[in-house]
C-alpha cells in the first residue's frame, strides 16, 4: 500500500529520490525545499532544483525559513504524513516536525556513518583520501546526523574519481535505497540499528578560503583536494599582464620535484611540497572547460613560473 510522503530537499542530490518515490507509487503530499536565492549577474530569485521538479510534478511545495514559529510546525502536522523523506533539506529538524509523521522522518545520507556527518560528505571523503564512502537511510533523530542506520551501502572510491562523478553515484543509489527502506518500512520489517560511539567525523560546509590550492602541501593532497572540490579549486597565474584565476577540474600527481608552485616543464607540471601534479583539464575565468595542452597553446607559460 502507498504511503503519504512529505518530501524534503532542495539540491540536484536530491532531485533522483524524489522521482524514484513518485516512480514507486508513494504519495509525495508536499514537498518542502529551501526559499528561492538571487543569483546570477542580475540576481534573480532562483528555485532550487528540488522546487522546480516538484512544480513539473505537480506536487505542491513548500519554502518556510525555518520551523520555529508554531504555524509552520502546525501547517507540517497538518498534512498528517506517514512519513517524511529528506535529502540534503539544508535545515536542523526539531522534534515538533520529526515527531509529525506517524512513521518518522528518514534521511539519505552519503557517507558511511558515522564517518562524515555533516553537510558536505562527499567532498571531505575525498579531499581526505578516503577509498570508500557509503550511503545510509538513517531514522532522523534531533542531532546532526546521529540517528540510527536503516540501510546502508558501501561505494568505493576511485582513485581519479571527482566528486561530482561520486555526487551522481551516490544519488543515484540513495534513491534506490530510499525505495527498498520505506517497502520495508511498509511491511513492519524496517530495523534501525545505533551508529557506533567511535570513528565520528564531521563534514564541514566548504569555506571559499578553502578553495585555493596549497602547493606546499603533498601532491598526493593536492591531487585529493582537486578531486574533491572539482571544479572549485583554483590556482593564480600571470596572464597577458594581469592575474588570472584558474580552476583545476583533474590532475594526477606525478614523482617530480621542485619548489612547490614552480612549473616544472612543458605540460602543466607544478612542484608541490612533496611531488608534483600534472593538470589534465581546467577552466579560465569565463570560458569553457580545456585540456591542459589546449591552455598551453594560448598561455605559454614558460617553465620556471611560480604559480600560487
Amino acid at each position: 500500500m502507498p504511503l503519504d510522503i512529505v518530501f524534503m530537499g532542495t539540491p540536484d542530490f536530491s532531485v533522483p529520490v524524489l522521482d524514484a518515490l513518485v516512480a514507486a507509487g508513494h504519495r509525495v503530499v508536499a514537498v518542502y525545499s529551501q526559499p528561492p536565492r538571487p543569483a546570477g549577474r542580475g540576481l534573480a530569485e532562483l528555485k532550487s532544483p528540488v522546487h522546480r521538479r516538484a512544480e513539473a510534478l505537480g506536487i505542491p511545495v513548500r519554502t518556510p525559513k525555518n520551523f520555529k514559529t508554531d504555524e509552520d510546525r502546525a501547517t507540517f502536522a497538518d498534512l498528517k504524513a506517514d512519513a517524511a523523506v529528506v535529502v540534503a533539506y539544508g535545515l536542523l529538524l526539531p522534534a515538533a516536525v520529526l515527531d509529525a509523521p506517524r512513521l518518522g522522518c528518514f534521511n539519505v545520507h552519503a557517507s558511511k556513518l558515522p564517518r562524515w556527518r555533516g553537510a558536505a560528505p562527499i567532498q571531505r571523503a575525498i579531499m581526505a583520501g578516503d577509498a570508500v564512502t557509503a550511503v545510509n537511510i538513517m531514522r532522523m533523530d534531533e542531532g546532526l546526523d546521529t540517528g540510527p542506520v536503516c540501510l546502508g551501502h558501501d561505494v568505493a572510491i576511485a582513485p581519479d574519481a571527482t566528486a561530482g562523478e561520486l555526487h551522481d553515484a551516490l544519488s543515484a543509489l540513495g534513491a534506490e535505497l530510499m525505495v527498498e527502506a520505506l517497502a520495508e518500512l511498509e511491511a513492519g520489517t524496517l530495523r534501525a540499528v545505533p551508529q557506533p560511539q567511535e570513528g565520528v567525523t564531521y563534514a564541514a560546509k566548504i569555506d571559499k578560503r578553502e578553495t585555493r590550492i596549497d602547493f606546499a602541501k603533498t601532491a598526493t593532497e593536492v591531487a585529493n583536494h582537486i578531486r574533491g572540490l572539482s571544479p572549485g579549486a583554483w590556482f593564480e597565474a600571470n596572464l597577458g599582464g594581469k592575474p588570472e584565476r584558474i580552476k583545476v577540474l583533474r590532475a594526477s600527481s606525478i614523482a617530480k620535484n621542485g619548489e612547490p608552485g614552480v612549473l616544472l616543464d612543458g605540460e602543466l607540471t607544478i612542484a608541490c611540497g612533496d611531488g608534483a601534479i600534472r593538470i589534465e583539464e581546467l577552466q579560465r575565468a569565463g570560458k569553457q572547460p580545456m585540456k591542459a595542452a589546449d591552455f598551453l597553446r594560448g598561455a605559454r607559460l614558460e617553465p620556471g613560473t611560480r604559480l600560487a
